[in-house]
């Protein structure tokens, strides 16, 4: 019998959707919803408290209501910082998203990287610890923006995104003391994959962007191995759902983007 569970994907706001892609991509039947919590967004310039307190709810309804089989906290600042309250409130596999530094930390030539994520993020002991287990030997250095999120979802909604935005942001890391000689940064937001383009352009010398989409992606894949998916021409391409906390206008100005993603339905919590 086919398993129609959807498999749901939570950020703050429309940065999962770079893990969203690479997903789709191993698994191109499966249903997928799609939940952002426009109401609460930003998440990087919330306190840890105020996160670790309203995502665990959120996701209680939202579970609730869709019956996933499988959720994503695609969403670094709410992985890094609510991850084991979530995985104790939900009976449900759940899957965080954490910054790509070890793979960074085998790319780079230099031994120096930098971490560009929200400013929640770059201060959380759990990049500490990442950083001593995979990359004890570079230097890392971090920036917290929250303007590269609020650009990318300008970009999303198709409103100009200035080149010299991106510049200034990536300043953050390569002004610091060193930062000349950063060769890998990590995309530790989900958001940050989405402008990646801009970004890479933006930079003063070439650099390698990485994130943690591809590998998340497998973890997914290998965690439903088990599930018979409905057969592909059951789907039509864009008949799944992303619900937000406050539905807007600057959500529903998101509406062909999310369309081109697959999501053809937009609902309210």
């Amino acid at each position: 019998m086919h398993d129609d569970r959807p498999i749901l994907f939570f950020d703050s706001g429309v940065g999962g959707l770079s893990i969203v892609g690479p997903t789709r991509a191993l698994l191109p039947t499966a249903r997928f919803v799609y939940a952002a919590d426009s109401a609460g967004f930003p998440y990087g310039t919330r306190s840890e408290a105020e996160i670790a307190a309203r995502v665990p709810v959120l996701l209680g309804r939202l579970a609730e209501r869709y019956r996933p089989r499988l959720i994503v906290i695609a969403c670094n600042t709410a992985s890094t910082i609510a991850l084991p309250a979530i995985r104790a409130a939900l009976d449900l596999p759940v899957v965080g998203t954490v910054p790509a530094i070890k793979p960074a930390a085998g790319l780079s030539v230099t031994r120096t990287i930098g971490v560009l994520g929200t400013e929640a993020t770059v201060r959380q002991a759990y990049v500490d610890d990442l950083t001593a287990r995979f990359a004890a030997d570079c230097t890392v250095l971090r920036h917290g923006s929250a303007e590269l999120v609020a650009l990318a979802e300008a970009h999303l909604r198709g409103l100009p995104t200035p080149p010299d935005r991106f510049a200034a942001v990536l300043g953050g890391l390569f002004d610091q003391p060193g930062g000349d000689r950063i060769d890998v940064i990590v995309n530790a937001c989900t958001h940050f994959p989405l402008v990646a383009d801009h970004l890479a352009r933006a930079a003063p010398h070439p650099v390698r962007f990485v994130d943690g989409g591809p590998g998340i992606a497998r973890r997914i894949a290998w965690l439903t191995r088990d599930s018979v998916w409905p057969d592909r021409g059951q789907r039509s391409g864009n008949d799944d759902v992303a619900v937000f906390t406050r539905l807007g206008d600057p959500e529903l100005a998101l509406a062909p983007a999310l369309a081109a993603r697959g999501f053809g339905r937009l609902e309210s919590l």
